[in-house]
């Protein structure tokens, strides 16, 4: 059974510092590229960033380019996504997602509000 679990959103006020991580079984992870994407209210899904599982290398958003990072760990079978200086306008629900050629899995979610 595929299952990706998202933990570690919250509160936090603006500039502060959050690490989103993505645990990842029922497939063989090592083999996909995963992504974490985010949806604000009344706004689509947009991609945040991105690791391949090929050579680790990472594309990310413009809008966070600079203050967020995305990491694999292959031992723990865990993406995570690192938030620094974070803005009001990073407020969303924060989505992992694992994708190769036709296999395209979402995890549940999980909310991150930035406000004072």
């Amino acid at each position: 059974q595929v299952q990706l679990v998202e933990s570690g959103g919250g509160l936090v006020q603006p500039g502060g510092s959050l690490r989103l991580s993505c645990a990842a079984s029922g497939f063989t992870y090592s083999i996909y590229t995963m992504s974490w994407y985010r949806q604000a209210p009344g706004k689509e899904r947009e991609l945040v960033a991105t690791i391949t599982n090929f050579d680790g290398s990472t594309s990310y958003a413009d809008s966070v380019k600079g203050r967020f990072t995305i990491s694999r760990e292959s031992a723990k079978n865990t993406v995570y996504l690192q938030m620094n200086s974070l803005k009001p306008e990073d407020t969303a629900v924060y989505y992992c997602n694992a994708k190769r050629y036709q296999n395209d899995y979402w995890g549940q979610g999980t909310q991150v509000t930035v406000s004072s």
